[in-house]
């Protein structure tokens, strides 16, 4: 039963793109409306503009207690922890605790493709976006990939196609699962939020937990922690791998992608007919079979999809090629472990750009893969010292392993780090952004990262 929201009290924590979006929605459904947030007005102009001429109250600089009081409901934004003094004070009061994901799962008229993982999310996201639309689905792809689709929900029609992705900070206190939901993979990452990594397992676990016998779930075979998932699943499980034949699902076969469903197998597409660099990417294609597939995605759609799509912005994106050299943006990967899938995607002479801000997360695999892997590593942020720290260990530990690593260089910014690489690079070189790190010491996000490192290398 859907839940309405008309007279109900709400208090709104976070002012950004998804708290504003939740505020217009239950404003116009004729809640009494609260938000509230850390900073300033001067910092939040725009988000009090775009809520001009709606009953929204906003209390700014402060999260008081007072709020909770004649509360009915507290939706957090997706940046606002669990952890805030206030979120626990409306759980140790019994206040439903909800945000903006699991409102619009609860009204979607059409059923939703949900996808978390912990990497991965956003490029699969896409392909299942494409493959929907090639099939002349109206499609909303939507969530975490930065579109709060509950501005959308009144266009939304029951024959539409719906693609969330979901974040372990949304997923943790939703109550409500997407009709096809995937696990990609766990590895660790946002240690920094989550109190340990049975926490963060939990958190996407949820993606499944609310789900009906009728219902499908899409889990990465490869992946430890999302294969063990399959025992949480209500409804029909498929699997996706690279490495072996699953009964029901999507697998690489030798040289080709093969997709089983239904008591049927057909193939997919050779690996080579695949656009996208790395295997980590072979595993989001197919992901995306696997869910197009349970979303009766016909097959043609797939392959038109699989051979034409080149990617999304920020994720092994080809800047440009200048003077031979080749510059790729990775600016997504915010986490060691998607370094390192960068660094396996290329075979030619590297120069890394790593650094930004650390996540409480292991470098050891990526800096162990650095010496094998990179020529020139160059090192900004925050966590150029925890770097440069994790390769020297890695040398300690292993001082005779083969090693390619000729040097480390010291950037004092992003820009910095650019022109480094630019000086160091001959032709035939790859220069890669893949920082390993988040953003946050220096930009407001990966994507405003991404933007000033083409910026830098289109000024060369």
């Amino acid at each position: 039963m859907v839940e309405s929201y008309t007279g109900k009290r709400v208090v709104i924590l976070g002012l950004a793109r998804q708290g504003t979006a939740l505020a217009r929605f239950l404003a116009e459904e004729g809640a009494q409306v609260t938000v509230s947030d850390l900073k300033g007005p001067e910092a939040l102009k725009e988000n009090i503009e775009a809520l001009s001429g709606l009953e929204v109250t906003f209390v700014l600089g402060e999260h008081p207690k007072s709020l909770l009081d004649q509360t009915d409901a507290v939706a957090l934004s997706g940046g606002v922890p669990t952890t805030l003094p206030l979120v626990r004070e409306a759980v140790r009061r019994g206040l439903k605790v909800t945000n903006d994901s699991e409102v619009f799962l609860e009204r979607c008229p059409a059923p939703v493709i949900g996808i978390t993982g912990s990497a991965g999310k956003t490029t699969t996201a896409t392909l299942v976006s494409e493959m929907c639309k090639a099939a002349n689905f109206r499609t909303w792809l939507g969530g975490n990939i930065g579109n709060p689709l509950i501005s959308d929900l009144r266009r939304i029609q029951p024959g539409d196609k719906v693609v969330v992705e979901l974040s372990s900070f949304q997923l943790e206190v939703m109550t409500r699962s997407p009709q096809i939901a995937a696990v990609l993979n766990i590895t660790p990452n946002h240690l920094d939020r989550h109190v340990s990594m049975e926490e963060y397992v939990a958190a996407k676990a949820r993606i499944l937990l609310y789900q009906k016998p009728e219902d499908v779930a899409v889990l990465g075979y490869d992946s430890p922690w999302a294969r063990a998932l399959a025992w949480e699943a209500r409804g029909r499980v498929m699997f996706f791998s690279l490495n072996k034949e699953v009964a029901e699902g999507a697998f690489r076969r030798g040289d080709m992608l093969i997709l089983r469903a239904e008591g049927r197998q057909r193939s997919l597409c050779r690996t080579d007919q695949v656009r996208l660099l790395g295997d980590h990417n072979l595993q989001n294609v197919l992901a995306a079979c696997a869910l197009a597939s349970a979303a009766a995605v016909p097959l043609p759609a797939m392959q038109q999809v699989i051979r034409t799509f080149t990617g999304v912005e920020h994720r092994l994106e080809l800047v440009r090629t200048y003077k031979g050299v080749r510059y790729y943006d990775d600016s997504i990967a915010t986490a060691p472990e998607r370094t390192v899938a960068a660094l396996r995607s290329f075979n030619a002479p590297l120069i890394l750009l790593a650094g930004g801000r650390d996540k409480n997360l292991p470098w050891d695999e990526m800096a162990a893969l650095t010496r094998r892997k990179v020529r020139h590593l160059v090192v900004f942020g925050e966590a150029a010292d925890l770097i440069v720290r994790a390769v020297r260990e890695s040398e300690a530990k292993e001082p005779q392993a083969p090693a390619m690593l000729r040097r480390i260089h010291r950037a004092a910014d992003l820009e910095d780090a650019v022109h480094i690489a630019a000086r160091l690079a001959k032709p035939g070189y790859v220069v890669l952004l893949s920082p390993g790190g988040t953003s946050f010491d220096a930009f407001r996000d990966y994507a405003e990262r991404g933007d000033k490192f083409k910026e830098y290398v289109k000024a060369l």
